[in-house]
């Protein structure tokens, strides 16, 4: 349902949570998933300045929706609260989430929790805070890092083993790992050696 005018919204990454938190928060509190991140690299274009590693972000086909109801929603509502989950990636979906609504940044509040619960929720709306930027860029440079390496090494991947493997910063390592010791197993000479075994006594004495 729409936010009521002079409510407040609440925005959470799944709908499950949603419920939940809809029951603990109570009247004056509506409460909307953005199902994950509004936004993203498109699939198919790479989508970064080269010379600058911007990232330019589209909203998916399937986000479209979701993202036009959030938006109609947080133009009624007084406040918008932020509630995606406290690592990188849930800091990168309230920032993307604060972007695409269009709203005053003084509508905007941040908070987070470490357990669903009536008390721990009462206190984290008591303590909003601002996005935090750090964790934002960290997963964008986790994003983009992905997207240079596996927009590039997955066709490889796809044309000499198999279509469908994915390639990515962790993958890409890993396999340098693998590559690097199979070499060196490769590069060892086997050296022919002896061990020799004596018992000695002394006799001088």
């Amino acid at each position: 349902a729409p936010a009521p005018k002079g409510g407040d919204l609440v925005v959470v990454e799944s709908p499950t949570k949603a419920r939940t938190l809809a029951r603990m928060l109570g009247p004056g509190f509506t409460v909307e998933a953005s199902y994950g991140h509004t936004r993203d690299l498109p699939q198919s274009k790479l989508r970064l300045d080269l010379q600058t590693f911007a990232p330019e972000y589209i909203v998916p086909p399937d986000s479209e929706k979701h993202v036009r109801q959030l938006r109609k929603d947080a133009k009624s509502a007084d406040r918008v609260w932020l509630a995606s989950d406290l690592d990188r990636e849930g800091e990168a979906i309230a920032w993307h989430v604060s972007e695409i609504l269009g709203v005053p940044a003084s509508k905007l509040r941040r908070v987070t929790f470490h357990e669903i619960t009536p008390a721990a929720i009462a206190e984290s709306f008591k303590h909003p805070r601002q996005i935090d930027g750090d964790l934002v860029n960290a997963q964008q440079a986790r994003r983009i890092v992905d997207r240079l390496v596996g927009y590039t090494m997955s066709p490889l991947l796809w044309k000499k083993i198999r279509y469908g493997l994915s390639a990515g910063r962790v993958q890409s390592v890993a396999l340098r790992l693998i590559v690097d010791r199979e070499r060196a197993i490769k590069a060892f000479s086997a050296v022919e050696y002896w061990s020799i075994d004596a018992l000695l006594a002394n006799h001088l004495g």
